[in-house]
């Protein structure tokens, strides 16, 4: 059916197109579970979530009562969740909730107009030496001893840390750190897909720092499981590519006598975020320019996943390319969500205009796509421990530690010739280990996304199915997509779907939907 004719019926048993489309006409309809608005549901929230802000616990406890009842979905939201894997900050899956993370003032009012300002680009950092004027010797104790401050202080509260070791920079380098002030520390390693295995580099640090490793090769099926069983604890709705591999771990740190989560999150944004060769060539590919759906039902496209990502560019804009991960498109999202919403979404990008208009290199420009989406890779971790009572830590955001980076190394120590990152980290490790294999070879997939499709697919049919007054065309998106789930793009999408619908229905009691709301501001 075109979008037009089947406009406003998905959502006709929320509110009527009038009041969707004109809130001054709210009090003309009749008042439903279902039309609540925000005044009547209590006053609004403002949650200062950002690690960075001083490494206190974050406190999510006024959400305890938004499940099974009366709450308020922002459908801009969902909007955002479908096209970029995320929610806009200071916005989230709620119309009347909102969060401060890195780069919004927690103190000011984030519904009327936020104001977003990222003080962490290098022409911030007008104090920085000269090359000539340090001494390496000094600046990797110094660091170290930082490094190991931030591990003691973000651990403090934990009895028995795991450490997630990836084996790539930043794991290692906090491994380092780990064995020294917390060697009671597990390093833990997740197996997550086919295209990446850093078991050997990881276990190979460990054992010669003398701390004790472990792993876990994902099955996306119990990952799933272990998600699902947490839901209902999860505060607020992320749809971060690793939330599963999170859940899965979370769920294994707990079961193996864990009592807290080490997580190596947060340097990229201070220590710099040099653009690739590649990165250049992809972001040239965003046209934002919209392409018939048959072209990706031809055979040999069909089944390519590099066609299928150089097609899904050309229609993105470039800074939302910068955003990783395969997602729907605004086509996609419009028919998903049973009207037009996601010009709206894409309007939210103008609340960091003026921080993007007012840098002059990709490299600035990358730093600020990293400081919005890293909101939502510290979700998922806070979001899942505390589902699984854990604490977790994140010693890369101790401010003593970051502002020592910021403004006391050298440039070259930050991004070396050629663009290589994070020089003083690599050096840090190479004062322990030599010719690691992260060094050579880096994938980036951390879940089997096309296992997961295989093996849920019915179960996330099922949630659409029960969930169509929230995703009205869902289900028909899954249904004309089965056939190719064996491709990652595809794939990718499937992941959204089967990790919002169980999200979202656990908040609206199964297919009663309740409050879905369009007030939030953009």
């Amino acid at each position: 059916m075109p979008r037009e004719e089947n406009d406003h019926a998905p959502f006709a048993a929320v509110f009527s197109p009038r009041e969707f489309d004109d809130p001054t006409m709210a009090h003309m309809q009749p008042k439903t579970d279902a039309t609540l608005d925000a005044g009547e549901t209590g006053s609004r929230v403002q949650i200062a979530a950002s690690p960075y802000l001083g490494g206190q616990e974050v406190d999510f406890s006024m959400l305890d009562d938004r499940r099974g009842g009366n709450v308020l979905l922002d459908p801009v939201s969902m909007a955002d969740l479908l096209r970029n894997g995320f929610v806009y900050p200071p916005h989230s899956i709620y119309s009347d909730v909102k969060v401060a993370t890195l780069g919004f003032d927690p103190a000011q009012d984030l519904y009327d107009q936020p104001r977003f300002h990222f003080a962490l680009q290098s022409s911030d950092a007008s104090s920085r030496p000269a090359a000539a004027a340090v001494d390496d010797a000094q600046l990797l104790k110094t660091y170290h001893r930082l490094l190991c401050d931030a591990v003691l202080r973000s651990t403090q509260d934990m009895q028995s840390p795991w450490l997630l070791q990836s084996g790539g920079k930043d794991s290692t380098s906090l491994a380092i750190a780990v064995a020294e002030v917390s060697p009671r520390t597990t390093c833990f390693t997740y197996l997550g897909g086919p295209e990446e295995n850093e078991v050997a580099s990881a276990r190979r640090v460990a054992r010669e720092l003398g701390l004790r490793h472990e792993m876990l090769i994902c099955d996306p099926g119990r990952a799933y499981d272990r998600y699902l069983a947490m839901v209902p604890e999860m505060p607020l709705l992320a749809a971060d590519f690793a939330l599963l591999s999170y859940a899965d771990m979370a769920t294994e740190v707990g079961i193996r006598g864990g009592d807290g989560i080490i997580d190596g999150l947060g340097s990229d944004v201070y220590f710099g975020a040099p653009v690739s060769r590649r990165q250049r060539m992809i972001s040239m590919l965003a046209w934002g320019m919209p392409l018939p759906p048959w072209l990706f039902r031809i055979g040999p496209v069909r089944r390519s996943f590099k066609c299928c990502y150089a097609l899904g560019t050309l229609q993105m804009g470039r800074f939302e390319r910068l955003f990783p991960g395969s997602r729907f498109t605004d086509a996609e999202v419009d028919d998903l969500l049973g009207r037009p919403v996601a010009a709206r979404s894409r309007k939210r990008l103008g609340t960091y205009r003026d921080d993007i208009d007012a840098v002059d290199s990709a490299e600035a420009v990358r730093r600020i796509s990293l400081a919005i989406v890293e909101s939502n890779a510290f979700a998922k971790g806070m979001y899942t421990a505390r589902a699984m009572s854990l604490r977790v830590g994140y010693p890369f955001c101790d401010a003593r530690l970051r502002d020592w980076v910021f403004h006391h190394l050298p440039d070259d120590r930050l991004i070396g010739p050629g663009g290589v990152n994070k020089v003083l980290v690599r050096r840090h490790i190479e004062s322990r280990f030599q010719h690691l294999p992260y060094m050579t070879a880096k994938g980036s997939f951390r879940f089997d996304l096309c296992g997961l499709a295989r093996q849920r697919f019915d179960q996330v049919h099922a949630f659409a199915l029960e969930g169509r007054a929230l995703l009205p065309g869902a289900a028909h998106w899954l249904e004309s997509h089965r056939s190719r789930l064996d491709n990652k793009y595809f794939a990718s999408k499937f992941y959204l779907l089967a990790v919002m619908l169980p999200w979202l229905l656990s908040r609206t009691s199964g297919s009663r939907v309740v409050g879905v709301n369009e007030g939030s501001a953009e």
